[in-house]
């Protein structure tokens, strides 16, 4: 059976100058040495391997974006390798080349809902939110947006006004885009109401709907000028959070009610992490507008696409674009990894019984784990001081980060005091058995 092996614990003499080298000459962004030391060198399948010789079960995914493992699957070297003996790059927004449209059928072809649609091709998950934002913007007179708190959209001026899920994420960069208003998550275990959603589903998905309602359209803004509402299916940044299944149902009523577009963040849980190809699957709705990236690259380059009703088209040649979008070699290699994804999809419903089956019962072997909760190859696991008061416990987030990783297993933050678990949807059963006794045992060390 294939174990991770660590030969110096981590960081190790080779990580630690490229650690302080980083510092000196790379932007500040989201690294954190004191609890993830990583220095990654090369991956293999589901194994990662940094500069000092350790080797590591990846649990990451790198936030969902090597779905398919590391480096980069066979079959999508293969199709990389074809395409750069052809066209890598063609000013795809002012020329036209078939490889965008062939992703474009099979994305439109895909998503949900019985309806035409087009798709706006770019770079990245907050270039997607961004063109849907222009989208509504100019497709009605519309001005205002509805997002909810804990959601994460993006780093871009626009995308970051819709997102809230961290403080630090907006400090000092006022003013943002106007014209959005943030409500509250349908979140089970934390919520203004103090109620518990597992236990009583049905009264979360109504306190939030009533919110919307009456503290939004009756004080502050008329539903006919809201242009659109923008959701994480399940809250990624966030903490993983999934809400009541039926919450998206009842706010697509809502949103028909008022003709309001419903906008759906399909960058951290799209293409098969929850074992559907879109979260909105699960949740048996039909968004207006499914923005994605991460995983559509395929691990390989980046990608993002917004996938839209036709009817809100930008009106008129030059009202949006970018120079990489429709990038050909980038879309001869979504396109590969889409069919791939698919045959993963029965893969990850089966793994999902077993994530289910040993990570649930965390919370009651464990005093410092407040929640558990996930679908598919998605699970947040949120630590706290207390469980009467539910306070944070972001130091035993960081031991049981460290203690994963210097037995060698890869996770990521997530949330105020929540780790996510992540791996690639190709794990084998075993070597998802192998990252789930190392996580049980890092939090045993950290909590005792």
């Amino acid at each position: 059976m294939e174990e991770p092996k660590i030969v110096v614990e981590p960081p190790g003499p080779r990580a630690r100058e490229v650690i302080k080298l980083h510092r000196e000459l790379v932007a500040t962004t989201t690294h954190d040495p004191d609890c993830l030391p990583l220095v990654v060198e090369r991956g293999e399948g589901v194994w990662l391997y940094d500069v000092d010789g350790n080797k590591y079960l990846d649990f990451s995914s790198s936030i969902s974006v090597n779905n398919l493992g590391y480096p980069t699957h066979l079959e999508i070297k293969k199709v990389v390798i074809e395409m750069l003996n052809k066209l890598a790059h063609a000013a795809g927004t002012d020329f036209f080349n078939p490889y965008q449209v062939m992703l474009a059928e099979k994305l439109v072809r895909i998503a949900p809902g019985n309806f035409n649609k087009k798709v706006f091709f770019c770079n990245s998950g907050t270039e997607a939110i961004e063109a849907a934002i222009k989208l509504l913007r100019r497709s009605s007179s519309r001005k205002y947006f509805i997002a909810f708190i804990g959601c994460f959209h993006g780093r871009t001026m626009g995308s970051l006004s819709l997102t809230a899920s961290k403080n630090i994420q907006r400090k000092g960069y006022l003013p943002l885009v106007g014209g959005v208003i943030h409500v509250p998550y349908p979140n089970p275990y934390r919520n203004p109401w103090g109620i518990d959603g597992y236990e009583h589903p049905d009264d979360l998905v109504n306190k939030v709907l009533e919110y919307i309602e009456y503290w939004v359209f009756d004080h502050l803004v008329y539903p006919e000028e809201v242009a659109g509402i923008f959701f994480e299916p399940i809250q990624g940044e966030g903490g993983y959070v999934v809400p009541p299944k039926n919450f998206f149902r009842e706010l697509q009523k809502l949103a028909m009610k008022y003709a309001i577009a419903l906008v759906d963040d399909e960058v951290q849980m799209g293409l098969g992490r929850i074992g559907k190809m879109f979260a909105a699957e699960y949740f048996d709705i039909a968004p207006d507008i499914i923005a994605m990236a991460k995983a559509l690259s395929g691990g390989v380059i980046p990608i993002g696409a917004t996938i839209f009703r036709a009817d809100l088209d930008f009106p008129e040649p030059g009202a949006h674009s970018n120079t990489f979008g429709g990038h050909a070699l980038a879309c001869i290699v979504a396109l590969k990894t889409v069919e791939l994804i698919e045959k993963y999809l029965p893969h990850v419903q089966e793994l999902e019984k077993i994530f289910k089956e040993h990570l649930l019962p965390l919370k009651e072997k464990y005093q410092a784990i407040g929640d558990v909760r996930g679908l598919g190859l998605a699970w947040g696991i949120e630590f706290v001081k207390n469980r009467k008061t539910k306070e944070h416990d972001v130091k035993t987030r960081n031991r049981v980060l460290y203690e994963a990783l210097r037995r060698g297993l890869v996770l990521l933050p997530c949330g105020r005091s929540a780790i996510r678990v992540a791996p690639p949807i190709i794990i084998s059963e075993e070597e998802a058995l192998t990252g789930l006794r190392i996580l049980e045992e890092a939090i045993k060390t950290s909590t005792s």
